[in-house]
């Protein structure tokens, strides 16, 4: 991979399948490092990293699971369990609940640029990763197995990570198709 901020903002790609070898944890904790320089509005620094333990995410997969067995039955989620439980690396980000809608905002939005800087920062030494906010990040037990509080902090998202076992191809839409000027 190469790290010109240009390649790494091309090159970047959402990773679906993982190999199986949890990338060095320094790595991570560096991305985490770089992560929380991203913009907040009045330095509010809302985010969370929850680094997830191998026991953590067992109970996750175990959660999911049981989720998808529900909706669509026990195959499906036996298969979903499988699929979870191989991937190598977890961590889910929170951000700070607040009253005012205004800050609320500003400081998703702030969280959702750290999860992209994590994410840059990864790419551009060969790790991928895959941001999902399914069903499982609302149910309140997700945040039980974080030992997060839904008064106090709202799931951004999950973000699974690691060595890439396939990258997808992607295309955007030219400039001049989303460019309108006023």
């Amino acid at each position: 991979m190469s790290d010109s901020v240009e390649a790494v903002i091309q090159g970047r790609r959402t990773i679906n399948f993982f190999e199986r070898d949890i990338p060095p944890r320094d790595i991570i904790l560096q991305a985490i490092d770089l992560a929380r320089w991203a913009p907040n509005h009045h330095l509010t620094e809302p985010w969370h990293f929850y680094l997830l333990t191998p026991a953590t995410k067992d109970r996750i997969c175990d959660l999911n699971a049981e989720i998808v067995t529900v909706e669509k039955g026990a195959a499906a989620g036996k298969a979903k369990r499988e699929r979870w439980s191989r991937i190598p690396g977890w961590l889910v980000v929170t951000c700070d609940r607040s009253d005012d809608q205004r800050r609320w905002q500003e400081d998703y939005a702030a969280c959702c640029c750290a999860i992209h800087s994590f994410s840059l920062f990864l790419w551009s030494r060969g790790i991928g990763v895959k941001w999902t906010t399914g069903e499982v990040t609302r149910d309140p037990r997700f945040y039980d197995a974080i030992w997060a509080d839904p008064a106090l902090e709202r799931v951004v998202g999950l973000v699974w990570y690691g060595y890439p076992a396939e990258i997808p191809v992607s295309v955007r839409k030219p400039v001049a198709d989303i460019v309108i000027e006023v």
